[in-house]
């Protein structure tokens, strides 16, 4: 457990650059027929083509964790893993409660307030989400501890089949019980854990697993250009959900993908995969602060095709520069697990 896997700092990278486009992409999503078609199916392209990169980031954590063979100590995990996220969470909750109130005309404190007082139950800013239903995830780890340790092979992937069946039946909006958000983001824990420690690192499994996931891709890009240009306007279904089959395959292929490759990269891009990986929750967390102005000023007047990768270099870059410097000291650091 302590030697540490470079393929996980790599998809620590490729995921924190997707969710970035995600949010730079914005502007654009509801703009169909207003903009140039060229210009809309980029941005919304680029929007299928990313989903992927929220459940990346908990299928890590499910390889990491569960692979723990340690004793499991209730203290250690509540101070070391979950308070570790947990207090920075609220902390930088509390940073965008402010920040949801500013505007390019200026503050409005009644914004800042109703973002408070919804903040139980919906995040204070647009990116905060993730951590609403990723903390919980924690609870459950100890659990899927367990089980990995004491069940064969053959239930364990059944156990994964049958969650796979049910973000299939979720994409299709064949609801029950399963539809439940919990249990379907829980199963990229085990995900993650199978295809680290159950899969062999061979080309065909590789190929395989990738083939799937470029169609997936496909189906999910040619899906929400086709849904929306039948209904005039954007629309998604739930083809955009982090909890349906697509998105699912799609996060398998970057993960076998990388971990396939990870490991062939030179010195030189292993250090500035290294580094970046390192304040990858950092740019997660404060890439939105860069992205304001954009937002709230209009700066992304131009071509998507142009606009989305500049403002995620400027942003990435701004929020990887601030994570840097807080980490530097000892009295900041811990704003950033």
């Amino acid at each position: 457990m302590n030697q540490r896997v470079f393929f996980f700092d790599l998809l620590r990278c490729v995921a924190a650059v997707a969710v970035i486009a995600i949010h730079v992409l914005a502007p654009y999503r509801h703009e169909l027929g207003v903009i140039s078609f060229s210009d809309w199916a980029t941005a919304v392209s680029v929007n299928g083509v990313s989903r992927w990169a929220v459940p990346v980031f908990i299928m890590i954590s499910g390889a990491l964790l569960l692979t723990d063979t340690r004793p499991f100590n209730f203290k250690y995990y509540v101070q070391r893993r979950l308070g570790k996220v947990l207090v920075p969470f609220v902390v930088w909750s509390l940073f965008y409660v402010y920040l949801s109130g500013w505007t390019a005309t200026g503050f409005d404190v009644s914004v800042s307030q109703q973002v408070l007082r919804d903040s139980l139950t919906h995040e204070t800013y647009y990116h905060l989400g993730f951590f609403y239903y990723f903390i919980p995830l924690y609870l459950l780890i100890p659990f899927f501890q367990i089980f990995v340790r004491y069940v064969d092979d053959t239930t364990l992937f059944a156990t994964v089949g049958l969650w796979l069946l049910c973000t299939t039946m979720f994409l299709f909006s064949i609801d029950g019980p399963w539809s439940n958000q919990y249990f379907l983001y829980s199963g990229y824990l085990l995900l993650g854990y199978v295809l680290y420690q159950k899969i062999p690192l061979t080309s065909a499994a590789v190929s395989a697993i990738a083939l799937l996931g470029i169609v997936a891709l496909i189906a999910t890009v040619g899906m929400v250009i086709y849904g929306s240009l039948e209904a005039g306007e954007y629309t998604v279904g739930r083809w955009l959900s982090y909890k349906t089959l697509n998105t699912v395959l799609a996060a398998s292929m970057v993960f076998m993908v990388c971990r396939f490759y990870g490991e062939r990269l030179s010195g030189k891009a292993r250090k500035v995969v290294g580094f970046v990986s390192t304040y990858s929750l950092g740019i997660y967390i404060l890439h939105p602060i860069f992205l304001w102005p954009m937002k709230n000023f209009g700066w992304y007047q131009g071509h998507s095709a142009w606009v989305i990768p500049l403002w995620i270099v400027l942003s990435g870059a701004g929020s990887l520069g601030l994570s840097w410097l807080i980490a530097r000291s000892a009295k900041t650091r811990w704003l950033l697990p």
